[in-house]
């Protein structure tokens, strides 16, 4: 998730994408997200099992921040919201 484009990010995992973002989107739940306006999916993976979703959140949380955004932009140069689309 992240503000807007080079803005702040925010990595996470979960088992309902739609439901997390629509959380994010919503600012059903206070937190880091709400404070900081994360609320536009602009990267994400999909994993078979929640332990490897898991450990690739925390590889990627101990990052440099340029590595994270040529990450995104690597697949999503426009930073477009892939909400839209749930396209990952």
């Amino acid at each position: 998730m992240a503000s807007g484009r080079n803005g702040t990010l925010y990595v996470g995992h979960t088992d309902d994408l739609p439901g997390r973002v629509w959380q994010h989107k919503s600012k059903a739940r206070p937190g880091f997200t709400t404070k900081y306006g994360c609320d536009l999916l602009v990267w994400c993976e999909v994993h078979d099992e929640r332990e490897t979703a898991f450990r690739r959140e925390r590889q990627i949380k101990e990052w440099r921040r340029v590595w994270k955004l040529r990450l995104i932009e690597e697949m999503n140069p426009d930073w477009a919201d892939l909400n839209e689309t749930l396209n990952c």
